[in-house]
């Protein structure tokens, strides 16, 4: 629950000084409450710092005071949220409603106002009612119930299934360092790793494991598939050494394509850890098999770094390719309305 700070109450007062007869009111009017504001940072890439905070309030004006002195406006809260945050507020009809689409770093949402001051008895000051005694009390400051979401805005995600070795090319490719064991689910949570290049860093994320059943939610496969929505490349990360590799890929396609069409985003498979000597052995049946996918197919190892560079370059060159057709779609996607004047 946000709010938005309670307006101060306006003040009753009157001038009494030597030498200054029938001063006349001048109680001053109540602050403004603060309001609440969800803000981008760069630096975050969830929201625990939040930790089990529920309530966010604003502070609340200040009274007025005499003199005509207008009370102190109360400071604005500011929620930080990570870059790709998406705010929503609850209907009356018990549906979700979006508010804000926060995608660029310092990006600003106003999600709670403060209440209006109160006015001081000076304002209510007339011909027939020369010394009023009334003052008005602050308005209270706006309340909502709001759901942050996060969706997070990459260059390149690294899809799989558990143990396929995504934690090891992450660290391979980028300054990321994710924990790295022999056992599946190693990673329980999306990590972010920066791939540099002479142009510009990259932005790679590697999602937990995923199952059959994804995106209905089994193994929290939604709660990981959403962070793949905003990414330009992904990379279908497969365990060589798996007697199923075929199968596997199939089973990532199904669950990828399933959740909200996101089997429309380029995509590079890539079977991993081709240093093991079974893995070799059973490699030109692989290969064939992944002749006609119509999609680039890499062979590597993330342990020994074999053919890891030029599936960077690749991807560099697919993100940047994305970007330019994005470039080209978005403004055709904005609608532009030019009145005429009246005559």
């Amino acid at each position: 629950m946000i709010g938005g700070g309670c307006g101060g109450d306006g003040c009753v007062s009157f001038r009494k000084e030597k030498y200054v007869p029938f001063g006349g009111p001048d109680g001053g009017d109540g602050g403004d409450g603060g309001n609440v504001i969800v803000v981008t940072n760069p630096n975050l890439v969830d929201l625990s710092l939040m930790g089990w905070q529920k309530e966010f309030v604003a502070e609340n004006g200040r009274r007025g005071g005499s003199g005509r002195k207008r009370g102190k406006t109360g400071k604005d809260l500011a929620i930080s949220v990570p870059v790709g945050a998406m705010v929503f507020t609850k209907a009356k009809s018990g549906g979700e409603i979006l508010l804000a689409d926060l995608r660029t770093p310092g990006q600003k949402v106003l999600v709670a106002k403060g209440g209006r001051g109160g006015l001081g008895n000076a304002r209510f000051a007339t011909a027939v009612n020369q010394a009023p005694e009334i003052a008005s009390k602050g308005a209270p400051g706006e309340e909502r119930y709001i759901i942050l979401e996060v969706k997070l805005i990459t260059d390149i995600c690294i899809v799989g299934h558990p143990n396929s070795g995504k934690s090891t090319l992450l660290s391979a490719i980028s300054r990321a360092k994710p924990e790295i064991a022999d056992y599946p689910f190693t990673t329980r949570q999306p990590i972010l790793g920066v791939m540099p290049d002479d142009r510009r860093d990259f932005i790679v994320a590697e999602i937990p494991g995923l199952v059959e059943g994804a995106h209905l939610g089994k193994g929290l496969g939604d709660e990981f598939l959403r962070h793949a929505e905003r990414t330009k490349l992904l990379v279908y990360l497969l365990d060589g050494s798996s007697p199923t590799v075929i199968d596997d890929l199939s089973t990532l396609d199904k669950e990828i394509a399933l959740y909200k069409g996101l089997s429309h985003k380029p995509k590079i498979v890539v079977v991993n850890k081709i240093d093991l000597p079974e893995v070799q052995a059973r490699l030109p049946e692989v290969k064939q098999c992944f002749a006609k996918l119509g999609v680039p197919v890499f062979y590597i190892s993330a342990v020994s770094g074999q053919a890891v560079l030029e599936l960077m370059r690749k991807a560099m060159e697919m993100v940047d390719q994305a970007s330019r057709d994005e470039e080209i779609v978005s403004p055709a996607q904005i609608a532009i309305f030019r009145p005429k004047p009246r005559k």
